[in-house]
């Protein structure tokens, strides 16, 4: 996404790790960056590119590099002048390309990239299409408020992506991020699927077909991955074998009531994806298993006679892998992601294509990732969280004035250091930002205050994260 136009120009910048794709860049190449743009009568800007790369340079040992030594792209293929992403146009739409794999590879994950918008810019807060249809609603996107991104290879789901709710700089109120920029809408987050465990099916030298579709969805949702191979460069072929594999089917459910406009609906969903497979390479026989544990809740209410809409949502993903050989542990990750989600919304005043909204937002991620085997142990928890309020006029979809505040906190753990920012801004100013990266006791980075009441017993000191 970009920043909001204004009048006076935008300028804003984006700084990304690109450590894991350093495969790209042993030989020379091509670096193609594509950025749509709308121009019309109301938006008549061009963009201006720098893009700047900082090189660093540190070895990793074999077999488990940090960083792969193949980047394949699944995405649609050159030529384009549109962009390489799949577009997901329905619920029943499946978009896919066949690749071969390297006979040599011992090890391969799975990077998708997701980015929704159109009728599915806010998915979550779509009511069910009996809630339209009652109403008689045709301008209301439906088809409930739950969304996930299913990934397939060949007939078997290797894992599922419940993404992140980002919010673009016009959603909801663009007042709200401007210069503070909703978490994510800049720099979009990835999801990491181990597909490790069924290379014993790709190992054959033949294509096979890599898939995405998306559980209710509406027009449109973008979709590519990135597929990091790790190769054995002393031997020609590896021989994998899938061990075990369960992948029930989605648990869904949805509970509703509604009279008129006014109505609440919660809807609550779950899935658990599994596999173990292994790999015999130079390495040895080494076996991975990979897991992922989702559940969702989302309360959807609308109330005086439906001009207020209060969405309250949670999204908790759990993943994990643990890669073994004859000998020892080589890798035990666990990865622990909980999404919160609150949107109000009341709309007041409407005359014709003229009203007032005033909205509140609070979303963030909380994550918290330990691993340990050969390679040693690291540990990192991250809470990133923003709060933001404001008003608008609306005139021909248009935002004619208003107001908007925005505070977001960044607090960062881990075994490679700590990092904190506090920073607030109200219309279109920075009011207040500090910022630090000591992890020692007390201090705001550290995200732990201890109680400084003596005279109370110890097992009831408080405890704040």
């Amino acid at each position: 996404c970009t920043a909001e136009p204004r009048a006076t120009g935008i300028v804003w910048s984006v700084s990304r790790d690109v450590t894991r794709y350093a495969a790209l860049l042993n030989e020379p190449g091509e670096v193609a960056v594509y950025l749509g743009n709308l121009l019309d009568k109301t938006y008549t800007g061009v963009y201006h590119v720098n893009l700047t790369l900082h090189l660093y340079f540190h070895p990793a040992p074999p077999p488990l590099t940090q960083h792969a030594d193949l980047i394949v792209p699944i995405s649609r293929s050159l030529p384009l002048n549109d962009g390489q992403w799949f577009a997901v146009q329905n619920a029943t739409d499946v978009q896919s390309k066949s690749l071969s794999i390297p006979s040599n590879t011992y090890r391969a994950v799975l990077e998708v990239s997701v980015s929704f918008h159109s009728s599915d810019e806010f998915w979550y807060t779509n009511p069910p299409n009996e809630y339209i249809q009652a109403n008689n609603l045709s301008s209301v996107s439906g088809n409930g408020a739950f969304r996930e991104v299913i990934v397939k290879v060949d007939d078997h789901i290797v894992g599922a992506v419940w993404p992140f709710t980002v919010i673009y700089t016009g959603g909801v109120n663009p007042l709200l991020w401007r210069p503070i920029t909703g978490i994510g809408s800049f720099n979009l987050p990835t999801y990491d699927i181990d597909i490790t465990p069924f290379l014993g099916k790709l190992l054959d030298g033949k294509e096979h077909n890599f898939g995405f579709a998306v559980t209710n969805a509406l027009d449109v949702w973008y979709i590519d991955a990135n597929l990091h191979l790790w190769l054995d460069h002393k031997s020609k072929k590896t021989v994998g074998s899938l061990i075990s594999y369960d992948a029930p089917a989605l648990a869904l459910n949805l509970d509703y009531g509604f009279s008129g406009l006014d109505g609440k609906f919660v809807t609550g969903a779950s899935r658990h994806v599994s596999a173990t497979g292994s790999v015999k390479s130079s390495y040895g026989e080494v076996t991975t298993t990979f897991y992922q544990r989702f559940s969702y809740v989302n309360s959807n209410v609308y109330r005086s006679n439906g001009t207020v809409q209060v969405v309250n949502q949670t999204i908790d993903a759990k993943s994990g892998v643990f890669v073994k050989d004859t000998s020892a542990v080589l890798l035990s990750e666990e990865v622990h992601k909980v999404f919160p989600l609150y949107v109000y919304t009341g709309t007041s005043d409407q005359v014709g294509d003229e009203y007032s909204l005033i909205s509140l937002v609070k979303l963030g991620i909380n994550e918290k990732s330990v691993s340990g085997g050969k390679l040693g142990f690291s540990y990192r928890s991250l809470r990133n969280a923003q709060s933001a309020r404001g008003t608008m006029k609306v005139k021909k979809n248009l935002v004619v004035s208003g107001l908007g505040q925005t505070h977001q906190v960044y607090k960062y753990m881990g075994t490679d250091g700590c990092y904190f920012r506090d920073v607030s801004s109200k219309n279109y100013t920075i009011i207040s930002d500090n910022s630090g990266d000591s992890c020692s006791k007390g201090s705001p980075s550290s995200g732990v205050k201890f109680s400084s009441n003596k005279n109370q017993p110890a097992r009831k000191r408080l405890l704040k994260l």
